[in-house]
């Protein structure tokens, strides 16, 4: 098997970039060291070589939305996503009938143990039906208490597959299904939702880890009730995430969420677009206006974040380490010997995407 060795001016491992190159066989990182590399390695030049990115919200890209996609689509998004620097995601599935889920799971869990080459899905999302009173473009009348029951019976049905649920507090009396789920591993994320700081402060206490798209459908910031927003920037057991599209969350916003908790999380929240929802203005628009999830992708979003002023190591570490590491994944996420080997190449100055790599191939 030939070794693979990628040298570049920038090599962020996370960490700040500097000279250094990487090595690769067998689909992982073999080797790496910094300065003067081998005689055979491969000089990118210019550019920041880091980990591919992990992208923990993705309902759909173009066309094909997750939620019913066949074989062939999921082939499409995960061809589409490797080509810009995504090397793995959850299929997130917005809220719907509960007996719509089984159905979905089945399909994911099938394109999870299909052989392909491109961004490989990890699991599922379940942003949904145990939503609050900020429900976005989610339709009111899917939304419901949560069923710690249903939830436990879903997870035994298809085990491994659920990954994340993202729940309001005020859907989950007493936080059983919030203590329900993090004690069987999944990730609990406080979502669409309106409430106050004490109360995403007790769904921490439940084992609530994760805020879901910072800003968006939840209670305000405001100086005598600081709401979710507050205790995501405040509370270091809630990492939240964050759409990087510049439309769902205002630039000086992101510069402010990314000062006060430096271990955000990038997501794409990118979305199909079909005849009820359309790209308008950057996002994808019910008819009324409403935003309904982002176009854009999450190799978009490292740009725009680093366009604004974010170190790059910063926005790597926001769309690769820090998602891997929330889901328990030690080799993604990072270049390390071990770790599997897909990079991006990056832009020093706009961190735009200039060259992708999966398990050490080039991705053309």
């Amino acid at each position: 098997m030939t070794t693979t060795i990628l040298a570049a001016r920038g090599v962020c491992p996370p960490g700040p970039p500097a000279p250094g190159w990487v090595a690769a066989e067998h689909g992982r990182v073999v080797d790496l060291g910094s300065g003067l590399p081998p005689p055979d390695a491969v000089d990118l030049g210019d550019v920041v070589l880091a980990p591919a990115f992990v992208d923990l919200q993705l309902n759909g890209v173009g066309d094909v939305d997750l939620a019913t996609a066949d074989p062939r689509g999921w082939h499409a998004v995960g061809d589409r996503l490797a080509r810009r620097g995504v090397a793995a995601y959850l299929a997130t599935f917005v809220s719907a009938p509960l007996d719509a889920y089984d159905a979905m799971l089945d399909r994911l869990e099938t394109a999870t143990t299909a052989t392909t080459a491109g961004a490989a899905p990890l699991g599922a999302h379940l942003e949904g039906p145990f939503l609050g009173a900020a429900p976005g473009a989610h339709p009111p009348a899917l939304l419901r208490p949560a069923d710690a029951e249903w939830l436990v019976h879903l997870l035994d049905a298809h085990p491994g597959l659920i990954r994340m649920v993202t729940l309001a507090p005020e859907a989950d009396p007493g936080l059983a299904a919030t203590r329900a789920l993090a004690e069987r591993g999944v990730v609990v994320a406080i979502g669409h939702s309106t409430a106050t700081e004490a109360e995403a402060r007790a769904a921490a206490d439940a084992g609530a880890s994760v805020v879901t798209h910072l800003f968006n459908a939840m209670s305000p910031l405001r100086h005598r009730e600081p709401g979710i927003v507050g205790a995501a920037l405040d509370d270091p057991r809630l990492t939240p995430t964050m759409i990087g599209d510049l439309v769902h969350v205002h630039p000086t916003a992101v510069r402010v969420a990314f000062a006060a908790r430096p271990s955000l999380i990038l997501v794409s929240d990118s979305v199909s677009t079909n005849d009820a929802m359309r790209a308008l203005d950057g996002a994808a628009r019910l008819a009324d206006g409403r935003l309904a999830g982002a176009v854009a992708l999450l190799d978009d979003a490292v740009a725009n974040v680093v366009g604004l002023g974010i170190p790059i190591e910063h926005a790597v570490r926001a769309a690769s380490t820090r998602p891997a590491d929330l889901l328990g994944l030690p080799d993604r996420g990072r270049l390390a010997v071990g770790a599997r080997a897909d990079f991006v190449a990056l832009d020093p100055q706009t961190g735009m995407r200039q060259a992708s790599w999966l398990a050490g191939d080039a991705i053309s």
